[in-house]
């Protein structure tokens, strides 16, 4: 190199495959929710879309909800697992249209709620509840339909706590929105 040549770098671009992004999908069902530590951030439906764009993996990620305190925490932790898998620079975009929904949950991440202790989406997202109608919540715990609300905000924004009226037991119930 000689003085006065311009440095450029690709910043590790190369050429993806569909095995690449099968790949990519493999590492991040890894990836847990700092928050709820049994589901994958795949489960969760908040890693909307992986494909190959200008050389580089490119990540969709849309939060559970704008204000979300762990967004942050899930973004640098995609990124680090896929950097440890040899995806050089993979690029995040965080998408909030449409709105992340509790239907995008998978039936393996609601089974994983469930036997953490964690009463998974009664329903789809529909608004029944903005016009009174409780949800039909089980108890994770012994199954029960005999439950009751305690506060509409348990351990994070988006849980309410709950109590079994059978076995007695208080949990979580992962709201639908």
């Amino acid at each position: 190199m000689r003085p006065g040549e311009l440095i450029a770098s690709d910043g590790g671009a190369r050429a993806g495959s569909a095995a690449d992004v099968g790949r990519a999908w493999q590492v991040l069902g890894a990836v847990m929710d700092p928050e709820v530590p049994v589901i994958s951030v795949v489960d969760l439906g908040i890693v909307r879309d992986l494909d190959w764009q200008e050389g580089h993996l490119h990540v969709v990620v849309t939060p559970t909800y704008s204000g979300c305190p762990a967004t942050e925490v899930i973004e640098q932790d995609i990124q680090h697992a896929l950097e440890q898998a040899g995806f050089r620079a993979p690029r995040l975009e965080r998408r909030l249209d449409p709105a992340w929904t509790t239907d995008w949950i998978t039936h393996e991440g609601r089974q994983a709620l469930s036997a953490y202790g964690i009463a998974p989406p009664a329903h789809s997202s529909s608004k029944r509840s903005l016009l009174g109608e409780a949800p039909d919540v089980h108890c994770p715990q012994c199954g029960s339909q005999h439950t009751e609300r305690l506060s509409e905000f348990g351990s994070t924004a988006c849980k309410a706590l709950y109590r079994c009226l059978d076995c007695r037991e208080p949990f979580d119930y992962f709201k639908c929105i």
